[in-house]
């Protein structure tokens, strides 16, 4: 079977490895951006335990290998801005080994290094042609702005991101829903003074920062404030510099020293802050009939409140690749992780009541407690062993 695999992130790095020298399989995989661009990419992301059981049990050296560019995850607080303590959970608690904390520019260097020799870079996904046989053949725009194709697949997987080009073709336009909140992620290079040294989340009203140090003496802080309406673009005032940090603030009280450092940072830097939109889009696992299958943030955009987003494109991955490999097909693949994503999907969206309209100190209170601790183990532990 010829597979084209279109993106090289999170998902088709590590379904790439799963399938690359395997009895069966030839493989290509295809990236719009030059080789070493990743070292610029995103800011910093927690990945759940749950993404490190499925590497442990289907791919062990990439667990090893990720986990030795990382820090460990093992501790989720919940303070309000002013400094109270709302929930402390003990991540080894409801899980099988610790999360990960790492920049993205990390993880994708790990994750992409054993394919490197199977991937084009700088090969923009432009179209699709159906080939004779009921074969696909991709067409790409290189750096030149000249097309091309490297022939006819049997299969492709798409691993293009939220925005994918493939489901976009062969499916149409994604309709995201969006929950109106607006999100930002900054990363601090230098945060040696940084005061805490764990995953943790403060809350003033409904406003929110959620913060971790990361390797190499960085960190990253996100935040989360409403927006007037579910579908409001974020409003050009948002981003005035000093906006944004004085809605995290107490106006009753002095901020604890974890969010007037983070507010400091928010001040001093707001051009390294970027912006998005809660939102998620709907599950769609494969299309032409079954010749083309989408993983990660092309199959299930989703709200990031629990850290999902690349800790499912990770299962999305290690277990496709299982299933292909033990002859299976897009059913089979949809039949094992469409009602796991449906859940993990439906818990992220629960998740996010604090960002919304629920009170965000009893919101808070109740994610220390049962039976948000249960659900939590679901998550964390449910892996198949064995496809």
């Amino acid at each position: 079977m010829r597979i084209a695999i279109i993106g090289t992130g999170v998902a088709g790095s590590l379904v790439a490895e799963m399938l690359a020298g395997q009895p069966g399989f030839s493989v290509r995989a295809f990236d719009r951006l030059a080789a070493g661009e990743e070292s610029e990419a995103g800011t910093g992301l927690n990945v759940g335990p749950n993404a490190m059981k499925a590497l442990r049990l289907y791919l062990p050296e990439r667990h090893d290998a990720v986990r030795a560019a990382s820090l460990p995850w093992t501790r989720w607080f919940i303070d309000t801005a002013a400094g109270e303590r709302l929930a402390d959970i003990d991540l080894l608690g409801v899980a099988e080994e610790p999360g990960i904390r790492l920049r993205w520019s990390e993880l994708y260097r790990v994750l992409r290094a054993p394919v490197a020799h199977l991937t084009r870079h700088s090969a923009r996904f432009e179209a699709l042609e159906e080939a004779a046989g009921g074969k696909l053949r991709p067409i790409f725009r290189g750096p030149d702005g000249e097309l091309f194709d490297d022939g006819d697949f049997d299969l492709l997987i798409g691993c293009d991101g939220r925005y994918s080009r493939l489901r976009e073709i062969t499916d149409g336009t994604v309709t995201p829903r969006f929950f109106g909140v607006a999100l930002t992620r900054l990363l601090v290079p230098d945060a040696r003074d940084c005061p805490f040294d764990e995953y943790g989340q403060w809350f003033n009203g409904h406003a929110r920062l959620l913060a971790f140090p990361l390797p190499g003496g960085a960190a990253y802080i996100a935040g989360s404030v409403p927006l007037p309406s579910p579908d409001a673009e974020v409003p050009a005032a948002y981003r005035a510099p000093g906006y944004q940090p004085a809605l995290y603030e107490p106006a009753d009280a002095a901020p604890c020293p974890a969010v007037a450092w983070m507010c400091a940072k928010l001040r001093a830097m707001p051009e390294q802050i970027h912006w998005a939109r809660l939102q998620e889009s709907p599950l769609l696992r494969h299309t032409m009939q079954g010749r083309v299958i989408l993983l990660g943030d092309a199959a299930q955009g989703m709200v990031p409140t629990l850290g999902q987003g690349a800790t499912q494109a990770v299962e999305d991955a290690v277990l496709t690749g299982a299933v292909l490999r033990a002859g299976g097909g897009a059913a089979r693949i949809a039949a094992l992780r469409d009602p796991r994503v449906e859940w993990v999907r439906r818990l992220s969206v629960a998740a996010s009541d604090t960002m919304l309209r629920a009170d965000p100190v009893a919101g808070s209170r109740a994610k220390g407690k049962e039976p948000f601790l249960s659900m939590l183990k679901q998550l964390y532990t449910y892996i198949p062993d064995s496809i």
